[in-house]
């Protein structure tokens, strides 16, 4: 039986790894996330290094996190950005030189824009977060509340609001909306955080204690991760079904 549980409040991608967010009022959910959802990265061009982890990402350059991919209207296609707006104002070509140049700057070593098609994600091609969690690790942090530390792909407002509440769903599966061909997702697995939630969104400053609240709370784990088992349209305001762990291995 499905449950309701709570409504989408929110809905964000990223379209390119660690770079600013967008918040969306609907995206389509596909077999690899959202459309557009960390389809570009940028790789590490040194050939010395041997961490196995390519893409350069925010936790080795926080200031990554305030460059803004967008459209251009009079080049726009599909949803891949055409041009980044830096820290600084300018606004340059995705994949132009310029671009690269300037992240190489700041970074110390060379770069380069990838697109892969299916995306570039660290676990799971979609997360969900609810809002309680986010309220209740920034409480503990000393920090105002701002999800975007936390650069899920859907926020959830629950009916019955409690802090973690998401580790309950690990095994079950997310329905938005009630409809037999509503999109739905399987819990996967908790979204174990790193130094990213540190990280400012608006100045690329570090606040540790954010990461020591999530690891002191919830032994670092805040929201969950999923795999898509149905597909379709989601939207802000659309409501959230659970169908529990239990339910789920009666069905098998």
């Amino acid at each position: 039986m499905l449950v309701e549980i709570g409504h989408i409040e929110a809905l964000f991608r990223y379209p390119v790894k660690s770079m600013a967010g967008e918040r969306l009022a609907e995206a389509n959910l596909g077999w690899h996330g959202l459309d557009g959802d960390r389809r570009l990265a940028l790789r590490r061009m040194r050939t010395d290094d041997r961490s196995g982890m390519p893409w350069l990402t925010a936790s080795k350059l926080p200031e990554l996190a305030l460059f803004t991919p967008f459209q251009r209207a009079d080049c726009a296609t599909g949803d891949t950005p055409t041009h980044i707006r830096t820290p600084d104002g300018e606004e340059l070509p995705v994949f132009g030189d310029d671009l690269a140049a300037e992240i190489e700057r700041r970074y110390g070593a060379p770069v380069q824009m990838m697109q892969l098609r299916n995306g570039i994600f660290d676990e799971a091609s979609i997360s969900v977060i609810a809002i309680d969690t986010v309220n209740e690790i920034s409480r503990l942090a000393g920090q105002s509340p701002d999800v975007r530390r936390f650069r899920p792909n859907v926020l959830i407002r629950l009916l019955r609001p409690a802090p973690f509440q998401e580790d309950e769903w690990l095994g079950g599966v997310l329905q938005f909306g009630d409809k037999d061909d509503a999109p739905a997702i399987a819990v996967t697995m908790r979204d174990e955080r790193c130094s990213m939630v540190n990280i400012d969104p608006d100045s690329a400053s570090l606040a540790p204690e954010v990461m020591k609240a999530v690891v002191r709370a919830n032994q670092n784990n805040a929201g969950i991760y999923a795999a898509i088992t149905r597909t379709g349209r989601l939207a802000v305001g659309q409501s959230v079904f659970l169908r529990a762990v239990n339910e789920n291995r009666e069905q098998q």
